[in-house]
């Protein structure tokens, strides 16, 4: 993994669901939560989504802003937000820029086969782009009860 709990995090500039552009400057002074994914309206990505979802005003009211990244479109992004009623936007890497920045994006296991795809990876990030902590043990099930014990350590 290239990116470390305790350096600054590397610049990004993807579009959300609308079309719109987000990047590290625009969050300058902001806490926020990137939880990286495979696929949208996928099993395990669903269930994951969800529970962030369930716990969305838990994780707001300590601060922190929340993106979904995967390579999926801005348009599939839409249609899944829309969907499953998610509260927070959903990021585009469609060309994998960040998810290769980051080291989020190679080879892997997948029901028994290797694959080439995304580390399913949380990051959490300080007000100054500072990486807080790094959840790389995902429980799709309960992502957002990992999210909060993390931001509440």
């Amino acid at each position: 993994m290239k990116i470390k709990i305790g350096e600054k995090l590397p610049n990004f500039d993807v579009l959300n669901q609308n079309e719109e552009r987000v990047s590290l400057d625009s969050l300058n002074g902001q806490k926020f939560v990137l939880f990286f994914y495979p696929k949208d309206d996928s099993p395990g990505c669903t269930k994951e989504a969800c529970n962030i979802r369930d716990n969305f005003s838990k994780i707001s009211k300590a601060g922190y802003k929340i993106f979904g990244v995967s390579p999926d479109t801005p348009k599939k992004h839409r249609k899944f937000i829309d969907k499953y009623e998610f509260q927070y936007d959903l990021l585009s890497d469609e060309d994998k820029t960040m998810l290769n920045d980051y080291g989020l994006w190679g080879p892997k296991k997948f029901m028994g086969r290797e694959i080439i795809g995304v580390y399913r990876t949380t990051v959490i990030v300080d007000d100054k782009g500072i990486v807080e902590d790094i959840i790389d043990k995902v429980k799709t099930k309960i992502h957002g009860e990992q999210i909060l014990d993390s931001i509440q350590a």
